[in-house]
């Protein structure tokens, strides 16, 4: 396993050890982890190998010729279709040791993912990955300004929509918070609230994938300014389980804001903007094409990071370890745990 970090987003990279898992494609690996056997997920992330807060990632042989890599991105909660901070990290990982060629200048690379084929050019220099940028899945909206009453918290307005999994986007503000480190715990309390009324009251269905039946994570928004220039920072909190914010400004989330964004007219394609996150990290967005997903309209958006890696590790488990595939506690796993 090596260890990396986009923009300080912890997601660490299987790189041996796992032959495959049983599927005819990644959407159907990613299912098996979450419905059939998640002894692999638990083994690499509960505890005392693991942790809370991050993400494991899973390379694979590709199931699509055209790709380069297999990817499936492992999170505590269960396996994910699609990351861009891990897919930033899956890159950055690969080409820095040499699991495929690195050359200074451009490099581009396939992922074959649960959620399609996902082209990302990594940008390097002298044997490190500088910068990666990733073409998200078709984003498209849901819903804009959908109102629902959530008890404590009284009546919000939310944005639904699709960036490789569904969001629900709140403004900050509505709730009386911003995004900010000294607000990270009333953030995943409010999140909490809103997701159990989100789950009851919101449905959602891909026109054209059926595994994406659900909203995922709620991702809390606001929006600011540089001095008197044209450059927008739009700044995005997105909630993770078992209960934290996101490092990062969530690649996935911010192509889901980019449908929003696109939706309302308040971005124009090849416009560039740059998405901030709780701890004043950036990455830099930009749509660059319209697309149709069902009879829905959509887009695509280029999102760009920088990753680091900061560890080489082996893991296992000795025959008598009381702990096989480790343990969660609710100190920092929730009260389920």
């Amino acid at each position: 396993i090596i260890g990396a970090h986009a923009e300080g987003e912890v997601g660490r990279v299987i790189t041996g050890g796992v032959i495959n898992i049983p599927g005819d494609n990644m959407l159907d690996k990613m299912l098996y982890i979450n419905h059939e056997d998640d002894s692999l997920r638990r083994f690499v992330l509960q505890e005392p190998r693991g942790s809370a807060q991050m993400s494991v990632n899973l390379l694979l042989p590709p199931s699509n010729p055209k790709a380069d890599v297999g990817f499936i991105v492992m999170q505590p909660d269960g396996a994910h279709a699609f990351s861009g901070s891990n897919a930033m990290c899956a890159a950055t990982v690969v080409l820095e040791t040499g699991m495929i060629s690195m050359k200074d200048g451009e490099n581009t690379l396939t992922l074959d993912t649960p959620s399609g084929l996902i082209s990302v050019m990594a940008t390097c220099e002298m044997g490190k990955v500088k910068k990666v940028a990733i073409d998200t899945p078709p984003s498209f909206v849901e819903h804009l300004d959908y109102p629902i009453y959530v008890p404590e918290i009284g009546e919000i307005k939310v944005d639904v929509a699709f960036g490789g999994c569904y969001f629900a986007m709140v403004d900050i503000t509505s709730i009386g918070l911003d995004i900010t480190p000294s607000n990270s715990r009333n953030m995943v309390d409010a999140a909490y609230k809103i997701k159990e009324i989100i789950d009851k009251s919101v449905k959602v269905q891909h026109p054209e994938i059926r595994g994406f039946n659900k909203i995922e994570y709620i991702m809390f928004t606001s929006e600011k300014s540089i001095g008197v220039s044209s450059t927008h920072i739009y700044k995005n909190g997105n909630i993770i389980y078992p209960g934290r914010v996101d490092r990062s400004a969530c690649s996935a989330g911010t192509a889901s804001r980019m449908a929003c964004l696109y939706a309302r007219g308040l971005i124009k394609q090849e416009q560039k903007v740059l998405m901030e996150s709780i701890i004043g990290r950036h990455f830099e967005a930009c749509m660059t094409s319209k697309v149709k997903v069902g009879d829905k309209d959509g887009i695509i958006s280029q999102i760009s990071g920088s990753c680091w890696i900061y560890s080489i590790e082996q893991h296992g488990v000795h025959p008598d370890d009381p702990f096989p595939l480790g343990y969660t506690m609710p100190d920092t796993w929730g009260p389920s745990a």
